[in-house]
Order: structure tokens, then sequence, then C-alpha cells
């Protein structure tokens, strides 16, 4: 019983260090490392606060940094619920999404979905529909603005303007 111990102590032990030492290789001292709970920290400015018409400007082109910066945070995020096609998975489909929401309604779906799932009939109708709560991803105000105009270029090449 005691060997037993020791051995899942020991096992535990290496383990913990071995995921602690993960990615080491390679990374000098004085390399700044990012810190899990800053990523996952609620924003008072970006989060739980929700936007208004005026806290979004759409120009009249397409900001690609931006749109490229989006589409990683939907691969990462938002693609294994949403389609960029009209197909619904979990979630509806992406396609025409900007012709059918006004931007500020899409970025306060993506910041504030609890508060949208409350208070907004378009938003519980959805919720209806897909009989899933939409998750709170923890995206900025500024990578949902990323989000909307990725959204922007999809519809562009998709022929939905």
């Amino acid at each position: 019983m005691k060997t037993s111990f020791l051995f899942s102590a020991c096992l535990v032990s290496i383990a913990f260090t071995g995921l602690n030492s993960c990615g080491d290789e390679g990374v000098k001292n004085d390399e700044k490392r990012i810190n899990v709970e800053d990523l996952t920290k609620d924003k008072p400015e970006t989060h739980g606060k929700e936007l208004k018409e005026t806290d979004i400007v759409l120009e009249p082109t397409i900001n690609s940094d931006w749109a490229r910066s989006g589409k990683n945070i939907y691969e990462l995020k938002c693609q294994s619920c949403h389609r960029l096609s009209e197909e619904r998975l979990v979630g509806p489909g992406w396609k025409g999404v900007t012709q059918r929401r006004k931007p500020v309604w899409i970025m306060n779906m993506i910041t504030n979905v609890d508060m949208m799932l409350e208070t907004d009939p378009e938003a519980q109708k959805l919720l209806e529909q897909c009989m899933v709560r939409m998750p709170n991803q923890n995206i900025s105000k500024e990578e949902a603005r990323q989000i909307l105009e990725f959204m922007r270029s999809n519809d562009l090449a998709s022929g939905s303007k």
C-alpha cells in the first residue's frame, strides 16, 4: 500500500513537472511569458457593457487585416458551431448575417451573449431554433469588431454584399 502511494505520488510529480516544462525548449529566461489568467480575465470595458450604434464605425471597404484576424478567431472559437454558408450546424450559418443584422446586434451577440439571450427577442428566437445556448467566448470588443469584419468579407465573397 505504501509503495503504491509513493509510486502514485512520483507519477503526479513527474506529470506536473512535465506540464510546467512542456514547450520550454528555446525559450530564453528574459522572454515574457503569457499569463493564462490575463487571457481569460473579463475586462469591464469590453464585456458586460452593451454596445451602442455609435460604438461601431463601418468603413465602406473591408479592412483586410481585421478580416484576417477575425478569420483566425472564427477558426479558433466559432467554427465548431457556425459555418460560413447558410448551413446551420449547432448555431446558425453566417452567410448573409451582415445583411440580416445590424453591426451593433452582431457585436452585442458576440460580446454580451447572456444579456442578448435574456433581453433580445431575435436572439431568443435563435435560441429556440438552435436549442443550444451560445457560450460566452470572452471575446473583447476589438476581437468582435475583427470577427464582424470577417463576416463582412465572407458576405462579399459569397455574393451577399
